[in-house]
């Protein structure tokens, strides 16, 4: 047990052998000696050089959204071999302010208006004088065509966008008004929503960041450090991820840049919590605060590493997915953590040994001061949870379990109007062109087949029962036909999708046609497809991940197998919390199909930092006071900084909020309820409750599993 002189803890015998030797004391002296700052000074240079070297700003083109093997992105390779190819449409809706018909003069404007925005730099015009302007039925609206060259995107679109809606509404009667929607606006208004995104997260994390750390610490100067460290390793993070993508042919935008920093300043701010933490407590034990440091680095570093490596591992499972934007994610997301993870290791203990004890102040840690271990608010906790467990599982599992009923009947999937949370114009022209033109007129579904089966292909197209109008429109000159086809659902509606199968299952039966169905609702469908594939394949495979890296670092069988089982059942709990939130109290219309994997990935992987941080000390405790009071103190004594961490990570998170996105908006409400969750419930109540109830057995077959467990005080 641990023996005390006084108000001063003596260490273990076995404590102190430990921890003047091993690969992980020597890297604790390392960086924390006295001449550690030059790692600290090396680190500012080669931080300096890689930001003059690059920005990190995302590139301009977003990656692929669709496997390659999908029919849709099928489709449009084919459509280069047409002669118009190169060329996307967007749309032109006319209107009047006061909703009434339109006027032979506000046609006649609306012609002028056309050829205004034709005139646009950048925008492909092959046909200046184009489609007439087509009156919608109603006589309320007026529509034309506005070509896009497809070769532009990110950036560019976005301020060609901009020209054309300008040059569209320059000279228009006071009374008329224009709105430029279709897929290339909507691809410019997702652009303009990433437009100072980096910025905007870097400011917002920052902020949350810094005033959780001074709610933390207590302290004026302490998180400072912990803040200029993380900041750092973001900043490096951005550029390293951003060079080494290119070098494998990976191209970033906006949305993985923003979730690799959120993912970098939430794990590197908790990598600092736990180092500066045990740093706190060693300095109760040790009077020359290099060697409390490099204790702490000693013993908070195996746990830092190991949880590093789980999210990183968990996060190449990625590279396994369909989706390339997916792959894309997993990849700069690895790299930005691993930067972290040195900094973290690297940068941070020489910071603090530079500063000394005093950054602490004013509640600058004492040798002799109180053992948290054996006192506090959450060694009261673990003792009430280690003596009723039973009773404390009954209460809290199923309450878990009911949570996961919130995604019960949600629909899982956004139409391409509802990716906003804020007002954009290519949605309300959408929703203009709805309200006067057919339902699939909006959004053309493309089909392509051999020329020699155009006339089966043209009666199949009639015949099928969800298409409202089959048009031809050209042929490549290299053996394919192709038809537009205006659909008699509502796009990307169940129906759209069902339509869409059903046209590729009868298309499919013609001999020799290879016909296939592409265009928004098909891409949208195969994106759904895909995403959901990827759920069932790469889940599994970020449990496996998560289960191997525990049981090399436990060395046991039933408390990996336990803590996987408390940390999936969180998880789903999270979601179904999430999607509740998101769905029933801010309103949103559904579940975007790649929240589900994204909020798995991150909830598991880091759900597993907080298992690790308090495993890794329960295992330290055990030896000297068996698992139950082990699992006891490791509760007392990380309790703070798990809790601290987790309330940072979920804040984080809540930032994704900032953007004007749902699909962020979604993954931050899920996972910061998943983190909030993981802290104040799995890691402080359920699993020191299983691990009380399985006793020793749950180290087997490690040592530790023959430590007996002393007789609870009566």
């Amino acid at each position: 047990m641990l023996r005390t002189r006084g108000n001063t803890p003596a260490i273990h015998p076995a404590r102190a052998v430990a921890e003047e030797s091993g690969g992980w004391a020597r890297f604790g002296r390392l960086v924390s000696g006295r001449f550690s700052w030059l790692l600290l000074v090396a680190a500012l240079l080669l931080s300096g050089g890689m930001m003059a070297w690059g920005s990190g700003d995302p590139a301009t083109s977003a990656p692929n959204s669709l496997p390659d093997d999908a029919e849709s992105v099928r489709v449009t390779a084919v459509q280069k071999e047409f002669p118009d190819a190169g060329v996307v449409p967007a749309l032109a809706v006319f209107t009047r302010a006061d909703g009434t018909a339109l006027t032979p003069a506000d046609l006649g404007a609306a012609a002028e208006a056309r050829q205004r925005m034709l005139g646009v730099d950048r925008q492909v015009a092959d046909d200046p004088a184009g489609p007439p302007v087509i009156p919608a039925e109603d006589g309320l609206a007026a529509l034309s065509t506005i070509p896009f060259s497809a070769e532009l995107n990110g950036i560019p679109l976005a301020e060609t966008t901009d020209q054309v809606r300008e040059a569209g509404r320059d000279g228009l009667p006071d009374d008329l008004r224009v709105e430029i929607t279709g897929g290339p606006a909507f691809a410019a208004d997702i652009s303009k929503a990433f437009d100072g995104a980096d910025i905007t997260l870097l400011g917002a994390a920052a902020l949350v960041v810094a005033v959780l750390l001074l709610i933390t610490y207590r302290s004026p100067i302490l998180w400072l450090v912990p803040l200029l460290v993380v900041g750092l390793a973001d900043r490096t993070a951005a550029i390293v991820a951003s060079r080494t993508a290119e070098t494998f042919g990976f191209a970033l935008d906006g949305s993985t840049t923003g979730i690799t920093s959120v993912l970098v300043f939430g794990a590197g701010t908790n990598y600092a919590l736990l180092i500066v933490s045990r740093y706190r407590e060693e300095l109760r034990r040790q009077e020359d605060h290099h060697r409390a440091l490099a204790i702490a680095v000693q013993h908070a570093g195996p746990a830092v590493l190991a949880s590093n490596v789980t999210v990183v591992l968990a996060l190449l499972t990625l590279l396994f997915a369909t989706l390339p934007n997916t792959r894309v994610l997993g990849f700069a997301a690895a790299v930005g953590l691993l930067v972290a993870l040195a900094f973290a290791l690297l940068v941070l203990p020489p910071a603090l040994a530079l500063c000394r004890r005093g950054l602490f102040w004013p509640f600058i840690p004492r040798v002799g001061d109180k053992d948290k271990s054996v006192s506090g608010g959450w060694f009261r906790l673990a003792q009430a949870v280690s003596r009723r467990p039973i009773a404390i599982l009954l209460a809290t599992v199923p309450v878990l379990a009911i949570l996961t009923a919130g995604i019960v009947g949600v629909r899982v999937g956004l139409e391409q109007t509802e990716q906003f949370r804020v007002e954009a114009e290519s949605v309300t022209g959408f929703q203009t062109l709805q309200a006067h033109y057919p339902p699939g007129l909006s959004s053309p579904t493309t089909v392509v087949a051999r020329t020699d089966a155009a006339d089966a292909v043209t009666a199949a197209l009639t015949e099928a029962a969800g298409v409202e109008e089959a048009r031809p429109t050209g042929q490549s000159g290299t053996g394919w036909s192709r038809w537009q086809v205006v659909l008699n659902a509502e796009p990307a509606s169940v129906e759209a999708f069902d339509a869409v199968e059903e046209l590729r299952g009868d298309l499919r039966a013609i001999p020799g046609s290879e016909a296939m169905v592409g265009g928004p609702d098909a891409q949208q469908l195969d994106s759904r497809t895909a995403a959901e594939r990827d759920l069932v394949t790469i889940l599994p495979m970020i449990l496996g991940v998560v289960l191997v890296v525990l049981f090399v670092l436990l060395r046991a069988l039933w408390a990996p197998l336990l803590l996987i089982v408390a940390t999936t059942l969180s998880s789903f709990a999270a979601l179904g919390a999430g999607t509740w939130v998101s769905t029933r109290i801010v309103g949103f219309p559904g579940l975007d199909t790649s929240v589900p994997l994204f909020a798995f990935l991150f909830l598991i992987a880091l759900g597993v930092d907080y298992t690790i941080f308090l495993v890794t000390r329960a295992r330290e405790e055990t030896p000297e006071h068996g698992t139950r009071v082990g699992m006891v103190r490791a509760v007392a004594v990380t309790g703070g900084v798990i809790t601290s961490a987790g309330i940072v990570l979920a804040a984080v998170f809540a930032v994704l909020g900032v953007l004007p996105l749902i699909t962020l908006t979604q993954l931050g409400i899920v996972v910061g309820i998943g983190i909030l969750l993981d802290t104040f419930v799995v890691r402080t109540i359920v699993i020191p409750a299983l691990f009380t109830i399985v006793g020793r057995r749950v180290w087997w077959p490690s040592a530790l599993s023959r430590v007996e467990d002393p007789e609870p005080a009566a």
